[in-house]
């Protein structure tokens, strides 16, 4: 009886510890050109990779972080656009970055400059329903200029899986027109205006979301990159919208 009354509480404090989620969270993380083998001996071009890795749920979390390594190893690739890279793990994709470097000094031996590349990844907001990540990388690989460009990841903490940008809003149609209205107050584009009267490359001269919406506490981000919607030269368009104001379109709190 007794031994019966062991395995059957044994049993509730093994469902109960079972059942009880773990909580998700992030640890920061940086890898340098410095760490790697093939720069002991030989200079490297600077690169610099600071993102963060999801720890807690073991399934959730290495959904996270395969989302997290691929946005690394895709923005580190200046191999051929119709070839996938190869590298499986952040610090091969560094290293497939010197190789190329060094190929193509070995190609062009007058040229002058040497690469340089920056991935940046850190959590801006996490709540229950979201987590939004925000993914910077900047590459320079010879040129007049280098090119950066910023995505933001948002992504189901129940899940791992990322949230589309419909998912995101109850009221896709209603929010848009609302941010082309705060758009037109940000830069001064009256109602009758055509929202290319300043220079915009809007398609058909209508207005869109951005490809990529972000989050932090008290902001809604909508980053236009470079060449998305003007020029080079015009930089990054950000528009941020307060959550409270955007709270009436939203679905994710």
């Amino acid at each position: 009886m007794i031994k019966n009354l062991f395995f059957a509480v044994l049993f509730v404090v093994i469902s109960v510890s079972c059942s009880k989620e773990v909580p998700l969270q992030f640890a920061s993380e940086t890898i340098t050109e410095s760490e790697l083998e093939i720069c002991k001996e030989v200079s490297c071009p600077e690169v610099t990779v600071s993102y963060v890795e999801s720890v807690g749920d073991p399934v959730i979390s290495e959904k996270i972080n395969s989302k997290i390594n691929d946005f690394i190893i895709s923005s580190l690739y200046i191999g051929d656009e119709e070839t996938p890279p190869k590298a499986g793990t952040i610090s091969e994709a560094i290293a497939a970055f010197i190789k190329m470097y060094r190929t193509h000094s070995a190609e062009f031996p007058d040229m002058a400059t040497e690469y340089f590349a920056e991935v940046t990844i850190t959590e801006n907001y996490m709540s229950d329903d979201l987590i939004s990540l925000e993914m910077r990388n900047y590459l320079f690989t010879g040129g007049a200029h280098g090119y950066g460009s910023t995505h933001f990841m948002n992504i189901d903490p129940k899940t791992g899986e990322e949230i589309s940008t419909e998912a995101l809003f109850k009221d896709l149609q209603g929010f848009t027109r609302f941010a082309e209205e705060k758009f037109r107050e940000a830069h001064e584009l009256a109602t009758n205006e055509t929202i290319n009267t300043s220079g915009f490359w809007f398609d058909n001269d209508t207005f869109t979301l951005p490809e990529t919406i972000g989050f932090t506490k008290e902001t809604v981000i909508l980053l236009y990159n470079q060449y998305d919607i003007a020029s080079y030269a015009s930089g990054p368009i950000e528009l941020e919208i307060s959550r409270e104001e955007a709270k009436p379109f939203l679905k994710v709190k």
